[in-house]
């Protein structure tokens, strides 16, 4: 059966209304995309023209104050500190230069005098140069000292020592792992949760399907850790727990206890030397800093005497060269008279030679009195002075011209014993020893012997003033009377094992550590080998500038003579000018090299010492440490006896093994001393003129405005070294702990009532003429 269609009967006037509609549809959609692309377009070009900046937002209170606008992250500003500037710098007065030619007030100096003021004024250890010996004497460092305003978080001062005791690897520290712990905690929960339960109401169901539970946990606990490696932990722990869960006798209890734990190490970490390393290892950083600070006081005082004898050199170069410019000046004056006067045998070739010599001369003295300034400021800052204070100082000291012999053997073994270089390598080598001995114990496995036993109490309340004699569940039973019963007693004993398999982390370190020992060991030796190779050179130094200086010494006296011959013979027509001017200038030349080998002789009798270790109490300096507060040696004692009503308790195997060998000696008995001699000993005879040369010569004229220099052998043979007693004289000190320096004798008063020193009269009034 094949169904009909129906037929379609088609509405022209409806499909021409509907395409008209559809073409108006068409015509306001491309008219409405061409309005889009034209605003799109418009505001493209709105934005290009305008560009994208951003605009600042509408206050409505805005006043337009904005004096607290900052426009500058960070600026170069003053830090607010306050401190009061040092009225030596502050206060310091105009340099003498060539220029500024005030008159100065002479301040004679003796170096013991200049040791004290510098350690007196030294918190911070002060250097000029670190080049001692290879720096011959009137060489001068070039420049101003820079090392604190370049290196200041690097430079020794008299704190250091103190600040490694008290830092957090300090000795204090390590002992602070020995000290009891007290841990306490206390925390309320309050619970108010729905339970996935069947009805509360039920007799059978055990939980509330509400839960409304009020719980407070306390926990205090005492632990301290024995010098055996033994951990003793003390605790309490009360719970209070308030619920409506079914079945409970009392809504609420308390349940107490009491617990006493002990964990003691079978094998790694057990015994009081393993346990104290850490210890042990605070006391040597602590030593090493010592040594450090006493080698640092130890190159203070190379510096401040270098620079004395420095000074003293310059004010002889500096009579060395007026002595040559007056003597210059004569010649010339005399030779220019005869030339004006139209005399015989004076050319003006002759005239104009004589005028160079002078000045010449005139250029070295200039040089002198600007080495001179330069000297002596160096001494100053080295005494931590002002820079100028209207004083000038003069050396009060003169330099030894005694032979001083050492005897090889004392000395040698002296320093390889005294060398706090070696010193300090040597606890190098312990501290690497006993890191070493820390490595090795973390071979063996963690065994911990583990014993707890705890008393138990329940009850309503916690406790209460009297006891009531109520067991729990009755109401108003305590915990702590159920504890103190006695009743309820836990136990527990057992072993704690952790055992790493392979110990390939521990063997590593061990290896480590045995390569570290082996390195600083390889130091120590060489280190030795140094120090007896520096002590040769010193020694060497020592006799070879002794020798330089009775060479010159002998070559001086012969250009004097040379030039008083030389003058006799120029007067009586014999001899040209030339030769007289040029024996005046190896005349100058000479002195200055006398006077430069002795000075430098004096400065290889110090290197010897500080080669040796001995420079310290060579100086007359002692270190001690600073007083401690009067709280300090109050507990002190108490500690002391204390140990001394105790009774000894032999630790055994375990015991620490010593790393000390006691004090290091100070003091002028702890130095093996040289042996001076006099001059007549061991100065050449000087050579006679040989018969020719006239017996009598005239006496050479004084130059003006000069100075008697007096040779060696007028002066007063002095010996070589100073013998300064050590007094332990209290002083003040910043702090407990900080190491104090004290000079010999106390303090400047008991320096002036030493033996007197002989000063050289120097003309002050006409150093800068």
């Amino acid at each position: 059966m094949c169904a009909r269609m129906a037929p379609v009967v088609r509405l022209p006037m409806a499909e021409s209304m509907l395409s008209q509609r559809y073409a108006t549809k068409q015509d306001e959609y491309l008219m409405d995309r061409r309005l889009h692309i034209a605003t799109v377009y418009t505001l493209i070009g709105l934005v290009l023209l305008s560009g994208c900046q951003p605009t600042q937002p509408f206050f409505l209170h805005e006043d337009g104050d904005l004096s607290h606008l900052l426009d500058e992250a960070t600026n170069l500003e003053y830090p607010d500190v306050e401190t009061e500037v040092m009225a030596d710098a502050a206060d310091a007065h105009k340099p003498f230069s060539l220029i500024n030619t005030a008159t100065g007030t002479p301040w004679d100096l003796t170096l013991e005098e200049a040791i004290a003021i510098s350690l007196q004024n030294s918190k911070v250890m002060r250097s000029i140069a670190a080049v001692r010996q290879t720096r011959q004497v009137g060489q001068l460092v070039a420049g101003p000292p820079e090392n604190l305003t370049i290196n200041a978080d690097f430079s020794p001062t008299i704190f250091d020592a103190a600040i490694e005791e008290t830092g957090p690897n300090g000795v204090e520290s390590a002992l602070s792992q020995f000290d009891a712990q007290w841990n306490t905690s206390v925390f309320w929960d309050r619970t108010d949760r729905p339970q996935n339960v069947d009805d509360a109401s039920d007799p059978a169901v055990i939980f509330a399907r509400i839960l409304d539970r009020d719980n407070v946990n306390f926990e205090s606990e005492l632990t301290k850790r024995a010098a055996t490696g033994t951990q003793w932990s003390f605790r309490n722990i009360s719970t209070y727990d308030a619920s409506n869960r079914p079945l409970r006798v009392l809504a609420s209890e308390w349940l107490t206890s009491f617990e006493a734990e002990a964990r003691h190490p079978l094998m790694r970490g057990s015994g009081t030397q393993i346990n104290r390393i850490p210890l042990l290892l605070a006391r040597i950083r602590t030593d090493v800093s010592l040594v450090q600070f006493e080698q640092s006081v130890r190159n203070h005082l190379a510096s401040v005497e270098r620079a004395y004898w420095e000074l003293y050199f310059f004010y002889r170069n500096l009579e060395t060269a007026k002595i040559g410019r007056n003597s210059a000046l004569l010649t010339w004056k005399r030779i220019n008279a005869i030339y004006e006067e139209g005399g015989q045998g004076v050319s003006g070739e002759q005239e104009a030679q004589s005028r160079e010599q002078y000045y010449f001369f005139r250029g070295r003295v200039e040089e002198a009195k600007r080495d001179l300034l330069i000297a002596e400021r160096q001494v100053r800052y080295l005494m931590g002075i002002a820079p100028t204070d209207g004083r000038i100082i003069r050396p009060a000291d003169e330099p030894t011209i005694a032979r001083v012999q050492f005897d090889w053997s004392e000395i040698l073994a002296e320093s390889l014993t005294r060398s706090s270089e070696i010193r300090r390598q040597k606890w190098q080598v312990k501290q690497r020893e006993l890191e070493l001995l820390a490595s090795k114990n973390n071979l063996l496995p963690q065994v911990d012997l583990v014993a707890l036993y705890r008393w138990v109490g329940l009850g309503d309340d916690l406790l209460e003033s009297n006891r009531n004699g109520l067991d729990f569940p009755e109401p108003g039973s305590t915990a702590f009377e159920g504890l103190t019963d006695g009743r309820f007693q836990e136990w527990r004993f057992g072993l704690d094992v952790q055992v790493p398999i392979g110990f390939r982390a521990e063997q590593s370190a061990v290896r480590h550590q045995q390569l570290q020992l082996a390195r600083s060991k390889a130091r120590l030796e060489d280190m030795e080998l140094e120090v007896s190779h520096a002590l040769t050179d010193a020694i060497q130094r020592l006799d070879a500038n002794f020798a330089l200086t009775q060479t010159a010494f002998l070559q001086r006296a012969a250009a004097d003579r040379q030039v008083d011959v030389l003058q006799n013979k120029l007067e009586a027509g014999t001899v040209t000018l030339d030769f007289l001017l040029d024996a005046q200038r190896r005349a100058a030349e000479a002195q200055t090299q006398f006077y430069q080998s002795l000075t430098q002789y004096n400065m290889s009798i110090v290197e010897v010492h500080f080669r040796k270790g001995s420079l310290i109490d060579f100086c007359g300096v002692a270190l001690q440490e600073g007083p401690w507060p009067a709280k300090g040696y109050f507990d002190a004692l108490i500690r002391a006896r204390r140990r001394d009503a105790s009774y000894y308790f032999d630790y055994g195997y375990t015991r620490p093994s010593v790393i000390s060998r006691g004090i290091v000696p100070q003091g002028e008995a702890s130095i093996i001393q040289g042996h001076p001699t006099t001059v007549a000993e061991e100065m050449e005879e000087v050579p006679r003129p040989a018969e020719s040369e006239p017996a009598v010569e005239p006496e050479k004229p004084a130059p003006a405005e000069t100075e008697d220099v007096p040779t060696p052998a007028e002066e007063e043979p002095r010996s070589a070294l100073r013998f300064v007693q050590i007094d332990e004289a209290d002083s003040s000190a910043s702090g407990a702990g900080t190491l104090e320096l004290t000079p010999a004798g106390g303090g400047l008063d008991s320096l002036d009532q030493g033996t007197p020193r002989t000063a050289n009269d120097f003309d002050w009034k006409g150093l800068f003429r």
